[in-house]
């Protein structure tokens, strides 16, 4: 279903104002949050429902025991309130590609599969991380499965495990309601999944790692909570988090696109 153009070019803006306006959005990450949800909802209203169930489960799983996250992971992760205009394109980026490949004409089912299966990817990876914070049980490095301080990158547990698998679920089943195809929706869960799991391992191998001059621990911080400089203890220094989620989101595309190709070979219609 196609929306009128100026209608739909409204929906964009219109939703990232209501975000940014909870303080879950910085001024930057609405205004590319505006663009992406244009452009799903002139590609259609099944392209701007998925990617509004994705921000609408974000803002309320941010919202699920705040607190208490933030209580946990403080000293751990860079980045904590509003998400800015890099988180948004990272977890967003590639869906709004595949969007923009359907303004005027439905794209191919491998098109769809792609966007899809990043935005699942994105979706996985957010769901584990925001469920997962309030698991009673420490985070387990999925590296050696030693224990992790919440809100380390590379960390995993049964719970937060639960919530990928069902956040990329989710949206499969949504897609598939919304009309897609079936090797569409089990492309983008599986694709969701994968990238979900590539989030945790790069996080665990090549993100950047640091560790706190005042405490000894690992952390993601460039600077402790006192404002004392943290010092480089592993990974890439160029890879940060927002790199690595758009590399899950990648990698969950191209899951997507392979899967769709051996589903639809192998006869599922």
């Amino acid at each position: 279903m196609t929306l009128p153009p100026l209608v739909a070019a409204a929906l964009g803006p219109l939703v990232a104002g209501l975000v940014w306006r909870v303080g879950m959005l910085t001024g930057g990450g609405a205004l590319i949050a505006a663009a992406l949800g244009s452009v799903a909802a002139v590609a259609g209203l099944d392209w701007m429902l998925l990617l509004l169930g994705f921000f609408l489960t974000s803002v309320v799983l941010g919202r699920l025991g705040r607190e208490e996250k933030q209580r946990r992971s403080a000293s751990v992760i860079q980045k904590q309130g509003p998400r800015d205009a890099a988180q948004v394109l990272a977890n967003g980026g590639i869906f709004g590609l595949g969007a923009a490949a359907a303004v005027g004409g439905t794209p191919s089912g491998a098109v769809a599969a792609v966007a899809l299966g990043g935005l699942a990817a994105a979706m996985a990876d957010t769901w584990g991380t925001e469920i997962g914070m309030l698991s009673r049980t420490a985070p387990r490095s999925v590296l050696t499965w030693g224990p992790l301080q919440p809100g380390m990158s590379g960390g995993v547990s049964l719970l937060g495990l639960a919530a990928t698998a069902g956040g990329a679920l989710l949206l499969g089943l949504a897609a598939l309601l919304l009309g897609w195809t079936a090797p569409v929706a089990i492309a983008a869960t599986l694709g969701g999944i994968t990238g979900a799991m590539a989030d945790s391992l790069l996080g665990a191998t090549l993100q950047h790692r640091r560790r706190s001059a005042r405490t000894g621990r690992l952390t993601e911080r460039v600077t402790d909570l006192d404002g004392t400089p943290t010092v480089h203890a592993g990974g890439l220094r160029w890879l940060d988090n927002d790199s690595v989620n758009f590399a899950a989101t990648l990698i969950g595309a191209g899951m997507a696109f392979q899967v769709h190709f051996l589903v639809t070979k192998f006869g599922a219609r």
